[in-house]
């Protein structure tokens, strides 16, 4: 499967220089994890958790380090690719009505 991560119009890509924000041990697990998913694996908890909640299709990859939790949202796009969307800290119990928006915005520009 092609992995793709969402691009501004400005050519950044957030949740590349997200993760490229992280401990070298996170870097490591996301790699391992991108790898996976590269290679058609279905991955479940605690690893990955559907989000049918925001939208049918969106998936989130759960990490964790001594800061706290990461999370880097995905969409799998049949017959295209596999799309990362957001990526974040988790700071609370729920995602945030912000993120979620987002997230939401950027499914609809790829």
């Amino acid at each position: 499967m092609v992995l793709k991560y969402y691009t501004s119009t400005s050519q950044r890509s957030p949740v590349e220089e997200f993760i490229l924000d992280q401990s070298e041990s996170v870097q490591q697990e996301i790699l391992d994890a991108l790898v996976l998913l590269e290679d058609g694996k279905s991955l479940s908890m605690p690893l990955s958790r559907p989000l049918p909640g925001i939208h049918r299709g969106l998936h989130e990859l759960r990490f964790k380090d001594k800061r706290g939790q990461v999370r880097i949202v995905y969409f799998f796009k049949k017959g295209d690719a596999i799309y990362f969307l957001h990526a974040f800290r988790k700071k609370t119990r729920t995602m945030s009505k912000k993120d979620k928006n987002l997230i939401l915005k950027r499914l609809k520009e790829i």
